[in-house]
């Protein structure tokens, strides 16, 4: 079955940097595009960022420039490297997949930026 497993999170000061990792594992990782999104308290989940299969990667426009999605087709995993972290980056990151109609997540890492 699907499985995706978020790591990496953790509380750091405003202008630091830090990685998540997903691990993916249960499908034909390579074939699907792959998303992180992010949810801060009392706020709708939002799309963080995306990377297709093909490589085509895309950033809501709060994170452009400062983070930066990759993914390693061999280890079944795709990364987040966040720097320059400001306080509003602070939110539940999650893994996402959509796989026809179905969308699966992973039970998410805690992102915390202070100030």
């Amino acid at each position: 079955q699907v499985q995706l497993v978020e790591s990496g999170g953790g509380l750091v000061q405003a202008g630091d940097s830090l990685r998540l990792s997903c691990a993916a594992s249960g499908f034909a990782f390579s074939r699907y595009a792959m998303r992180w999104y992010r949810q801060a308290p009392e706020k709708e989940r939002e799309l963080v960022a995306e990377i297709t299969s093909s490589g085509d990667i895309d950033y809501a426009d709060s994170v452009k420039g400062r983070f930066t999605i990759s993914r390693d087709n061999a280890k079944n995993t795709v990364d987040l490297q966040m720097s320059s972290l400001e306080p509003e980056d602070t939110a539940v990151y999650y893994c996402n997949l959509r796989m026809g109609l179905r969308t699966y997540w992973g039970q998410g890492t805690q992102v915390t930026v202070s100030s």
